[in-house]
């Protein structure tokens, strides 16, 4: 009897025990979201969404005419708009769920199976903030394209072309690189030079010689605003630290490094821009210092994570050196026009990143990432590849796309009329203050005599 009596007294103690230390399991495991993990993450996310409504628009719009810029800024506006609802709807499902070896499954569509409390491995942030994350890189990638066709494409055009386009090209590109292990297994794109920059360029000189160009081209045509550029490039630069700093997933020693590099980068490109500048035209312009470092930031973007400071100095000055010969020579060779040079400073400088990763990819910063010159020749072959498989399924899919859009909106293009007058006015009715000056300027001229 005693025996029983002791036995009882004891279980009741484990259940006692077990009741007292329940709270500290159940705090355990809500211990294993990384708060710090989270906090930078979640400021990544906002860097990045800064780039497109705010960087890109005032970096574009300042690039452009006064007639047009309200429609410039607009088609990134609405860019970073459809792109956002169009990922969060299937976007997100179809480049990070499960399917085969082109495209993933449907099981994440309007984020269905991803609970609140879901968490990214590894990571330990909330799977939620992946998909905002992951978002925002969707929308610029699509805001960039535009750079190639503004002043002459419908605005219907443009929105049905950004829904469908990461739809059918985004989202594939980045299934292939980044969800899962498919034919481009291997590739090293840290934070997005084959995913976006190749990607966005590509399908930005498709559209642009398709549409065609512009009326009277060859025309004095004066940017609306420099300043507002380089306030546009330098909200991107900005956003640029949490574009490849937060690829890292985490507040680590990757983001540290990814970071460092991208500024690193920035400064270099910026002033090799502006060096062949005063060499060539005598002449050192903000314009030129600006675009430079925009270049500098591409190109180290796929090689963010796998570089060191030595790595960025060389990307700088490749991406610097390569922007230049896109923007300007290429354009003067072909006679194409590639309005705000989406392919000459983020297809050919990404073009050049991504392939430069496999060269420089240095395994003292990241183990995973052996380039050539470390004694792992094949990566320069994956990187070519996964450039080469981008950059055509990119060109064919936008191609398809905009005929597809074009037969629905009245064939894509704004009549010559339109083009001639500027968007801003014939086609959204607003305008920009410095055409409304000058207007009230003739007026009170006209008054006068």
């Amino acid at each position: 009897m005693q025996k029983m009596i002791l036995n009882a007294f004891k279980n009741k103690r484990v259940v006692l025990l077990a009741l007292f230390f329940l709270p500290l399991i159940g705090s355990a495991q809500e211990a294993s979201l990384d708060t710090g993990n989270t906090a930078w993450m979640l400021m990544a996310t906002a860097l990045v969404m800064l780039m497109t409504p705010a960087g890109l628009a005032l970096f574009y719009g300042g690039l452009t005419q006064s007639k047009s810029v309200l429609n410039t800024v607009g088609m990134s506006y609405i860019a970073f708009i459809l792109a956002t609802l169009v990922w969060v709807i299937i976007g997100y499902s179809l480049a990070f769920s499960e399917g085969g070896w082109f495209i993933g499954g449907l099981d994440n569509v309007m984020l269905k199976n991803i609970a609140i409390t879901d968490l990214v491995d590894g990571a330990n942030i909330p799977q939620l903030l992946d998909v905002a994350f992951q978002g925002t890189f969707a929308a610029i990638a699509v805001a960039i394209v535009s750079g190639s066709i503004i002043e002459r494409v419908r605005f219907s055009t443009w929105m049905l072309f950004s829904i469908l386009w990461v739809i059918a090209v985004y989202a594939p590109v980045c299934y292939w690189v980044w969800g899962s292990e498919t034919f481009l297994a291997g590739d090293l794109d840290f934070a997005g030079g084959t995913v976006i920059h190749i990607n966005a360029g590509v399908s930005g000189l498709v559209m642009a010689l398709l549409v065609g160009r512009r009326i009277n081209l060859h025309e004095e045509r004066k940017p609306s605003s420099i300043k507002f550029m380089v306030l546009g490039s330098a909200l991107l630069w900005f956003g640029w630290f949490g574009f490849n700093g937060g690829s890292a997933y985490g507040a680590n020693m990757f983001a540290a490094n990814a970071l460092l590099v991208t500024n690193v980068a920035a400064c270099t490109g910026g002033i090799v821009w502006l060096l062949i500048e005063w060499f060539i035209i005598k002449k050192p312009t903000l314009i030129g210092v600006a675009s430079g470092a925009i270049s500098g930031v591409v190109a180290i973007t796929p090689a963010a994570g796998f570089v060191d400071v030595t790595g960025a100095l060389v990307f700088g000055v490749i991406g610097g050196v390569v922007g230049y010969l896109g923007v300007v020579k290429l354009k003067e060779y072909f006679n194409h026009d590639d309005t705000l040079d989406a392919f000459g400073m983020h297809g050919l400088v990404g073009i050049a990143g991504a392939v430069l990763t496999g060269v420089f990819a240095n395994p003292a910063i990241d183990p995973s990432g052996v380039g050539l010159l470390f004694g792992n020749p094949g990566q320069l072959w994956i990187q070519t590849k996964s450039v080469l498989a981008t950059a055509v399924y990119s060109g064919v899919g936008t191609f398809i796309i905009y005929k597809l859009v074009a037969m629905l909106t009245n064939g894509g293009r704004i009549t010559e009329e339109m083009e001639l007058e500027g968007m801003d006015i014939s086609y959204h009715g607003e305008a920009h203050i410095s055409i409304e000056k000058d207007y009230v300027v003739n007026l009170d001229s006209k008054l006068a005599d």
